[in-house]
């Protein structure tokens, strides 16, 4: 991987992919592991990682599951927002960025404009936060489509080879 180059796909040789669906399996799988399943020695694989980093191809962090920590309820919920201008819309994402029940805000193409996740402790908690939103955000909120998300099967994983 050239160092300092603007990324794109075709930076990405397979012993870059390699390192990545192993990371995908395990983040803190040992260099030295990496290195035999890659065949390269330790040091080339912490640099490719190193770069990898920097150009923000991945981050390493903990996915936690909400269930397991007290939050039985995830809702997945289709917003689509009238005429609006940039700051007012500017203004909604930083809320729902800021919101401690909302874990992932997408902007998608098609019949909405984002998809957010909320996950709540119960469905009281569930209701409050879905009309504390849209109470406060009610002249840009057109459409509100909630649906209940039962078992995730599979999440952020990429195949790259």
């Amino acid at each position: 991987m050239p160092k300092n180059s603007p990324l794109k796909s075709r930076v990405l040789d397979e012993k870059d992919k390699k390192i990545l669906m192993l990371l995908q399996e395990d983040a803190r799988m040992q260099l030295k592991d990496i290195s035999k399943k890659v065949r390269l020695n330790i040091d080339s694989v912490h640099k490719r990682i190193k770069e990898m980093k920097r150009k923000e191809l991945f981050s390493l962090r903990a996915e936690v599951n909400p269930r397991k920590i007290g939050f039985p309820i995830v809702a997945d919920i289709k917003i689509k927002l009238k005429n609006v201008s940039e700051v007012e819309r500017e203004k909604f994402i930083k809320y729902l960025q800021g919101h401690k029940s909302v874990t992932t805000l997408l902007a998608v193409m098609g019949d909405y404009d984002f998809t957010c996740v909320l996950i709540a402790k119960d469905g009281d908690d569930l209701e409050k936060t879905s009309t504390q939103i849209r109470q406060k955000f009610k002249e840009l909120i057109l459409e509100w489509k909630g649906l209940l998300v039962l078992k995730t099967y599979k999440f952020e994983e990429y195949d790259l080879l």
